[in-house]
């Protein structure tokens, strides 16, 4: 029977002494997306090696032999190409920002200045009324005798 040290004991028991984290995460990893660069990248890195390489490559990248079959798909119907386009809304013309913005810089005053004029229709005949009714009460005042 061979007898152990404490130190020898020690290195055979430490191994059992990690535990597994049991937490469960509360919700499941999203799907990977790959970016089109990337799968062209390594569709053409794939296509160069042999059979034992590929299996390397696939390892090293965590990818499947179903998505390599589905990017071949995808990059001969042209669809890689076209996902390498530049998502949401194309650069303005700064020409075309400032005539937009003269635009309506335009319509706001053409308002404002159809605003005035009508104010200044109105200020105009109620003028012409007080006129009218100061000189009515001017002319009554001359008429009526005095007692």
């Amino acid at each position: 029977m061979t007898t152990m040290t404490a130190a020898q004991l020690r290195a055979q028991t430490a191994p059992m002494e990690q535990v597994p984290d049991p937490e469960v995460p509360e919700r499941p990893r999203p799907p990977r997306s790959y970016p089109a660069a990337y799968k062209l990248r390594i569709l053409e890195e794939y296509e160069r090696l042999d059979k034992a390489a590929e299996g390397a490559l696939l390892r090293r990248e965590g990818l499947y032999t179903s998505l390599i079959s589905e990017w071949r798909k995808q990059r001969d119907k042209g669809a890689l190409q076209a996902f390498q386009q530049r998502r949401g809304r194309p650069p303005v013309d700064p020409l075309a920002r400032e005539n937009a913005r003269l635009q309506r810089e335009n319509a706001r005053l053409r308002e404002q200045l159809e605003r005035a004029r009508k104010v200044i229709e109105v200020q105009g005949e109620l003028s012409a009324l007080l006129d009218r009714l100061a000189n009515g009460s001017a002319t009554r005042d001359a008429s009526e005798p005095t007692s």
